[in-house]
């Protein structure tokens, strides 16, 4: 069947400009500044022209309660005496007022007549007014009931207020307009310059998939958040890169270290099936070396794993209260005797508790593993020494030897995978050693270092120092750990 090549269908920019980070950033800064606009001006409002309505409600709800209390004292005539007063003193015309008895006849005031009754509202209204030489205009007006049955009405002309109020609501929309102007600018600018500044991280993240593991993101001098992200983008890609050569180094490494005893057992093996012996001894022999060979081989990827365990973090379950100076007395009661066998002499001193937190396998592991390496590399009739102490929130742990020693150029090296000095190339091992030691201390938050053991020029020895965080554990709590590590 003809089929047909469908395109992809790229989003424009209108979408693009929608769903970038960018634009809801600057979305959401135009939207607090017109939220603050709002109420600035609701705040205005209510600040002026609210204020002004609420003064002329008092002060019409203060002179009706007045007139009321005067005709209940005095009577309706003393009353409409008192409101034709107040028209009298009126000058500027702006007072109203009306005066009913109970038959509905008026007595005194300016008004013509009462607004007609609305159910359900307040005895306030609001109602235009007439006037001969001015024009239209509204009020505010209070009608009160009296207790004989009259009404009284005051009210208030409040034509300015509403002219100002007008104005003022006009005022306030234009200032509106400005904001959302000046909110949607601001916004474009905002996402601008947030594309400015994360162009150089998005071009070297582009380049780096592409392949350039070499690039990394220029830092300004601002010294801010972009800067910092940049930062870490560059520690992270130095990691990388540092991890990418590691594991180039590791893989050239297993090659080489790997393909010697791979290659002796298979030429063993070939060699006893060309020579077609019968002696079973022989084929014993042969079968028995490459069995040995063959137990190297799985002995080193065994350590890379168990490497590749602990720097993954995969062993912090397995952490618990334990006392570090009996684990030293277990592996210097393991190298005593090794040591002693090749005439060597073991110094040990460490106070009676180190009470820390972490994995007692591990942490033996990398004291047995200094001292197999001190008493490979120590001369017969040496000294080696296991000593610890508690230095304020650490324990430091020290492995010296009498041995070679290693160059400050190996000391930097000291502790990758499959590296081996100079001087230790006939001695048998793997290199993973002190990495496994490396990545144990590290897993427990402390950190290894090397330094001469002070011996004579021509062995000056090897110090291996490692501190772990020290855990202010009681006696108790000790107890606790090593029975429930017994269990």
């Amino acid at each position: 069947m003809p089929h047909t090549r469908r395109r992809q269908q790229h989003p424009g920019p209108l979408w693009r400009l929608l769903s970038s980070a960018g634009f809801r950033f600057a979305l959401l800064f135009a939207v607090v500044f017109l939220a603050a606009g709002l109420a600035f001006a609701g705040v205005l409002w209510w600040g002026t022209a609210g204020t002004l309505e609420r003064q002329t409600d008092s002060a019409i709800r203060a002179d009706a309660m007045a007139l009321a209390e005067r005709g209940r004292d005095s009577g309706l005539a003393v009353l409409a005496e008192a409101v034709e007063e107040r028209l009298a003193l009126d000058a500027e015309g702006l007072s109203i007022y009306l005066l009913l008895d109970p038959a509905g006849r008026r007595l005194a005031g300016n008004l013509a007549a009462l607004p007609p009754p609305r159910p359900g509202e307040s005895s306030w209204y609001r109602l235009s007014v007439d006037h001969d030489d001015s024009g239209p205009g509204e009020a505010r007006l209070l009608v009160l009931d009296l207790p004989d049955g009259s009404k009284l009405a005051v009210g208030r002309e409040v034509s300015e207020k509403q002219r100002l109020r007008d104005l003022l609501t006009e005022g306030l929309a234009w200032a509106a307009g400005a904001a959302l102007f000046f909110a949607l600018l601001g916004a474009l600018l905002m996402r601008r310059a947030l594309e400015r500044r994360l162009t150089p991280a998005t071009t070297t993240a582009a380049l780096i998939a592409g392949g350039d593991l070499s690039q990394r993101v220029p830092i300004s001098l601002h010294d801010d958040e972009f800067d910092r992200l940049g930062a870490s983008m560059n520690a992270m890609l130095d990691r990388i890169a540092h991890l990418m050569d590691g594991v180039r180094g590791v893989s050239d490494a297993i090659a080489h270290d790997l393909r010697t005893p791979i290659a002796r057992a298979r030429n063993g093996l070939e060699e006893a099936l060309l020579e077609e012996s019968d002696d079973p001894a022989v084929l014993r022999g042969a079968i028995e070396r490459g069995i040995a060979d063959l137990d190297n081989v799985t002995r080193v990827f065994q350590a890379v794993l168990r490497i590749a365990e602990v720097e993954a973090g995969a062993r912090r379950a397995a952490f618990a209260p334990l006392d570090l100076s009996l684990l030293l007395a277990d592996a210097a009661e393991l190298y005593g005797a090794s040591a002693e066998a090749r005439g060597q002499t073991l110094n040990t001193d460490w106070p009676a508790s180190l009470p820390l937190v972490g994995d007692r396998d591990l942490l033996l592991q990398v004291v047995a593993n200094l001292l197999d390496n001190a008493v490979k590399f120590t001369v017969p009739g040496g000294n080696i020494t296991l000593s610890a102490q508690r230095e304020s929130e650490w324990v430091l742990v020290r492995v010296a030897d009498e041995g070679p020693g290693l160059s400050a150029q190996d000391r930097g090296r000291v502790g990758e995978r499959f590296f081996r000095a100079d001087s230790a190339r006939t001695t048998p091992g793997s290199g993973l050693g002190l990495s496994l030691v490396r990545a144990v201390v590290q897993l427990h938050g402390g950190a290894l270092w090397f330094e001469d053991a002070g011996g004579p020029p021509q062995r000056p020895g090897l110090a291996v120092l490692f501190q772990l965080p020290a855990s202010p554990l009681s006696a108790n709590a000790l107890s606790a750990g090593a029975l429930s590590a017994g269990a």
